[in-house]
């Protein structure tokens, strides 16, 4: 699996990433597990045409531990675990889901 770790971690930090996480209703039903949406702007032409079939189309956030978060760089689909649709971020996917979570952790004044 193709991932992005972000490591070490102070606890208070990572209880501040989870805590805005939670609060933009990204927490999945399982604790530890976040659902980051991709736009439909990002979208490869197969998952726009699944859109409606499979989508919307998701990255997973993961807590590892008390300190690292792992952001799968797999694009999955929420309604298929297994599609055409479903495959690694393009380039562009893989830039738009870094930046965001780097960019949620600029807003919290967090460094890791």
């Amino acid at each position: 699996m193709r991932s992005y770790l972000i490591e070490d971690f102070y606890p208070e930090h990572l209880q501040k990433v989870l805590a805005s996480l939670t609060d933009m209703g990204l927490a999945g039903s399982l604790d530890g597990i976040f659902y980051l949406p991709l736009p439909e702007a990002l979208l490869t032409d197969v998952q726009r045409e699944h859109m409606g079939e499979c989508g919307p189309h998701m990255f997973v956030l993961e807590v590892q531990d008390e300190s690292t978060l792992k952001l799968e760089l797999l694009v999955r689909a929420q309604k298929k675990l297994r599609c055409e649709c479903v495959s690694y971020a393009t380039p562009h996917q893989r830039e738009h889901i870094i930046n965001y979570l780097d960019d949620l952790l600029r807003q919290l004044d967090i460094t890791a």
